[in-house]
């Protein structure tokens, strides 16, 4: 082989190894921490059980159909099935968005009946709410 040659395949095969090296970070970035966040994780006003009986079988923002043991949250910007936790008075529990919403001024969520009743929720309170995160 001409050493001229061998020069170029190992320069190519250095360029090949470098943008695998460099595609492999971007898409491990990506997937730890890489998140930007539609509002910061916190406290914010929640309304219980805004979905009652007369929207039980429609389907919701997120192509979810809407029942009375659905639980979850609507939010404006979080994605669809974006997996959360919502805390009230010490309760923990781990929902999803299944819906858009809220838009009233002042409310940052919707709570399902059944998340509402779960948590012991009623009216218009304080939650907090966090990211579940992947292991």
């Amino acid at each position: 082989m001409r050493p001229m040659l061998a020069q170029r395949e190992l320069v190519l095969a250095a360029v090949a190894l470098l943008t695998v090296v460099v595609a492999i970070a971007i898409v491990t970035n990506r997937h730890h921490g890489a998140r930007t966040s539609p509002q910061p994780e916190g406290d914010y006003v929640a309304l219980a059980g805004s979905s009652g009986p007369a929207v039980f079988g429609r389907r919701t923002a997120c192509g979810r159909v809407l029942r009375p043991e659905t639980e979850g949250i609507a939010h404006p910007t979080l994605p669809c099935g974006a997996r959360v936790f919502i805390t009230f008075h010490g309760m923990r529990v781990l929902t999803q968005v299944v819906d858009r919403g809220p838009y009233e001024q002042g409310r940052q969520f919707d709570l399902t009946d059944a998340l509402a009743r779960r948590l012991g929720l009623r009216g218009v309170q304080t939650v907090h709410w966090s990211y579940a995160r992947a292991s």
